[in-house]
């Protein structure tokens, strides 16, 4: 049997202040799509292929709670103050020593979960890896540039064929023998660089945009 990615986390604990007045009244992951809500989509896509999924929660952080609870997501991590990756450093999950998915409350995306699950165990299950997407008119990124998937630099200033999406691969005990505590993603690829951890994905996500505007949600729908 081909190993499996049991845990995934969706980080959910901006304050999504390019949304206003939407998220003055909840927060940026109970934005209304499609019927329901941009997490609680996101939930329901990735219940059918990983069957542990943690939520970061900040921002409005008792109604976010309440609402993911509903969909019986397996924990919640209160990360108010922080930014991206403090987590990894600084909750339970640290002592994770195998992968975790890693997706953004803003991503509305479509998966092979399964390809890219093959994906990172044929790389030896490195700290970790980006998945990324081609560069979409109006929403911002850190182009990569690889050598056989071995990314060797991130850019948001030099352009490449593709950029991190905000989906990723993970495992952070390993993460946290191999470098030192950091707070925001950047910081952390920057650090796996150095030590040849961060990989890039060969499968981009069949689809995939990111809503961090009323504009953008406009687009969307």
């Amino acid at each position: 049997m081909s190993p499996m990615i049991n845990y995934a986390i969706i980080m959910a604990a901006g304050r999504g202040m390019r949304l206003m007045p939407l998220t003055d009244i909840v927060p940026k992951a109970m934005v209304p799509y499609n019927g329901s809500t941009l997490i609680a989509i996101g939930i329901d896509k990735i219940r059918q292929h990983i069957p542990n999924i943690y939520i970061t929660v900040g921002y409005k952080g008792a109604m976010l709670a309440k609402h993911v609870i509903e969909h019986n997501v397996t924990g919640i991590l209160n990360t108010e103050g922080h930014d991206n990756a403090w987590w990894i450093f600084n909750t339970l999950l640290k002592h994770l020593d195998e992968p975790i998915f890693v997706l953004t409350c803003d991503n509305v995306t479509d998966l092979d979960f399964e390809t890219l699950s093959q994906e990172y165990f044929s790389f030896n299950s490195p700290a970790c890896m980006v998945v990324p997407v081609k560069p979409v008119e109006g929403l911002e990124g850190d182009y990569i540039f690889h050598e056989n998937n071995v990314v060797k630099k991130l850019s948001r200033h030099e352009k490449s064929d593709t950029y991190c999406s905000g989906i990723q691969v993970l495992n952070p005990c390993k993460i946290n023998r191999l470098v030192p505590p950091v707070e925001n993603f950047y910081d952390l690829w920057s650090s796996l660089i150095a030590k040849n951890e961060l990989y890039c994905s060969y499968t981009l996500p069949s689809k995939w945009f990111a809503v961090d505007t009323v504009e953008q949600l406009q687009r969307l729908k």
